[in-house]
C-alpha cells in the first residue's frame, strides 16, 4: 500500500502533470484533492500534448481510476467539455469518479468573480475569473451547493434561492448588473444531473477501502505551496490549501496513511498573476526562460513571470509540506546559458534572511542574494541516468538538493514521459 501526495513547491506550473502521469501508471487511483478548472496540467504522451484543466492528470493513465475529491470545486460545463475533448482524441475518461461532497461552481460564482476583480482595479489579485474563489467562499460560509444536491431538486432550489437572495443584492446594487434568475440556475444544473450521476461516489470510503486492500493512491495537488491560502503569499493566493495537509482534507485520507510527499520544483522559478516574486527577471534572461521554457499558462494563456531558482522558497515548501523527495523539472531549459544564478537568501533592508521573512511586507521588499554556477552546453534531453548528465549539470542538481531540504529523486530533461531520470523511485520503498 502506498499513498503519495504530489505538491507544487513554487507558485504552480512546475510540471505536476508530468510527475502525476509518470507515477500514475503505477497506482490504482489518482486523486485531485483541491482546486478547480483554474489549475491546469500539460502532459505529453507518445508525442501528443494534452492540456488538462479540471481533470486529474491520471485520467491519461491506462489502469488508474481518476477521482475528483471532496476538496475540488467542480464546474460541470468545463468538466464535460474537457471529457468530450479528450474522448474525441481517443482518450478514455469513463473511469472518472467524483466525490458526492465536492462543491459546484455556479454561473453566479463566475459572474461575481469577474465583476469583483474588475472592481478592485489596481488592487486586483489576478484570479482566472472562473468563479473558484467565490465558490470556496460559499463553501466556508455554508451556503454552497454540493454534487449530491443535484439529485434532490427541492433541496437544490432552496439552496439556489438562498444564495441568490444575497448575491442578487450585490450584483444589482453594488455592481449595477442584472439579477440572476433561480430558474436559469436550476435549468443549468438539471442539464448535467443525469450525465454526472454515474460518476458520483462516496470517495472518502472508496479511497480508504482501497488502501486497506493494499492498493496504491496518488494525490495530485493543484496550484502550489506559495499559492496556499494559509501558507502562501497572501492575499495573492488561491482559495484552497494545495499543500500536503490540504490533500488529506480534500481527499478524506488521513495523514497517518501517507507514505510519501513529492515536491515538484522547476529548475528556475515562474509565477502567473500578481504578487511578490523576489527572483523575477526583467531582462533578456527572463524573456529567454519564458520562450525556451514555453512559459504560458495552460488555462489562461497568460505569459508566466520568470526568475532564477529560489532556494529560500524551496526550503520553506519542504518544511510546510514535509517533502520526502523532489521532482526537478525543466533542467534542459538551462542548457547553454553560461552562468546560472541561484537565490540562496534574501536581503531585506540590509538584513540577511536565510529563511522566509516573517511578514508579507518584508517578503515584498526582499532582494535575492545569489550564488552562481556554470551551466553546461551539452544536449541533455537524451540522458536517462544521473551519470549521463554533464558534470556541470550534476553539480547544479546536487547544489539545489543541498539547498532545498529534500533529495532530488526525479529529474526532468524534456517534456516527454520518458525524458526523466529516476534516482530513487518513491513508489518502490
Amino acid at each position: 500500500m502506498a499513498a503519495i501526495i504530489i505538491v507544487g513547491a513554487q507558485w504552480g506550473d512546475e510540471g505536476k502533470g508530468k510527475a502525476t502521469d509518470i507515477l500514475g501508471g503505477k497506482v490504482d487511483y489518482v486523486v485531485k484533492p483541491n482546486g478547480g478548472n483554474n489549475a491546469g496540467h500539460t502532459v505529453v504522451v507518445g508525442g501528443e500534448k494534452y492540456e488538462l484543466k479540471l481533470l486529474p492528470a491520471g485520467v491519461l493513465s491506462e489502469n488508474a481510476t481518476p477521482v475528483l475529491g471532496n476538496g475540488v470545486v467542480v464546474n460541470l460545463e468545463a468538466l464535460f467539455e474537457e471529457i468530450d475533448g479528450l474522448e474525441a482524441r481517443g482518450a478514455n475518461a469513463s473511469r472518472l469518479r467524483i466525490s458526492s461532497n465536492a462543491h459546484l461552481v455556479t454561473p453566479y460564482h463566475q459572474t461575481l468573480d469577474r465583476v469583483q476583480e474588475r472592481f478592485l482595479g489596481k488592487r486586483a489579485i489576478g484570479t482566472t475569473g472562473r468563479g473558484i474563489g467565490p465558490t470556496y467562499a460559499d463553501k466556508v460560509a455554508r451556503v454552497g451547493i454540493r454534487v449530491q444536491d443535484l439529485f434532490d431538486e427541492s433541496i437544490l432550489r432552496q439552496k439556489i434561492e438562498s444564495a441568490l437572495d444575497v448575491k442578487n443584492q450585490m450584483l444589482v446594487k453594488m455592481y449595477n448588473r442584472k439579477a440572476i434568475e433561480v430558474d436559469a440556475i436550476m435549468d443549468y444544473f438539471m442539464g448535467y444531473a443525469e450525465r454526472v450521476k454515474p460518476m458520483v461516489i462516496d470517495a472518502e470510503r472508496t479511497l480508504n477501502d482501497a488502501l486497506a486492500q493494499g492498493h496504491h493512491i496518488l494525490m495530485e495537488g493543484g496550484q502550489a505551496t506559495m499559492l496556499d491560502v494559509d501558507h502562501g503569499t497572501y492575499p495573492f493566493v488561491t482559495s484552497s490549501n494545495p499543500t500536503a495537509g490540504g490533500a488529506c482534507v480534500g481527499s478524506g485520507i488521513g495523514p497517518t496513511q501517507i507514505t510519501g510527499v513529492l515536491g515538484i520544483v522547476k529548475a528556475y522559478t515562474t509565477r502567473v498573476g500578481a504578487g511578490p516574486f523576489p527572483t523575477e527577471l526583467f531582462d533578456k534572461w527572463g524573456d529567454y526562460l519564458q520562450e525556451v521554457g514555453g512559459e504560458v499558462g495552460v488555462n489562461t494563456g497568460r505569459k508566466r513571470r520568470c526568475g532564477w531558482y529560489d532556494a529560500v522558497i524551496a526550503r520553506y515548501a519542504a518544511r510546510v509540506n514535509g517533502f520526502t523527495d523532489y521532482f526537478l523539472t525543466k533542467l534542459d531549459v538551462l542548457t547553454g546559458i553560461g552562468e546560472i544564478p541561484i537565490c540562496v537568501a534574501y536581503d531585506v533592508d540590509g538584513v540577511r534572511h536565510d529563511e522566509m521573512p516573517l511578514t508579507q511586507s518584508e517578503f515584498h521588499h526582499a532582494e535575492p542574494i545569489f550564488e552562481t554556477m556554470p551551466a553546461w552546453d551539452e544536449d541533455i534531453t537524451g540522458c536517462r541516468e544521473f551519470s549521463d548528465l554533464p558534470q556541470r549539470a550534476q553539480d547544479y542538481v546536487l547544489r539545489l538538493e543541498e539547498l532545498s531540504g529534500a533529495p532530488m529523486s526525479y529529474i526532468g530533461v524534456g517534456p516527454g514521459r520518458d525524458q526523466t531520470i529516476v534516482r530513487n523511485d518513491i513508489m518502490e520503498r
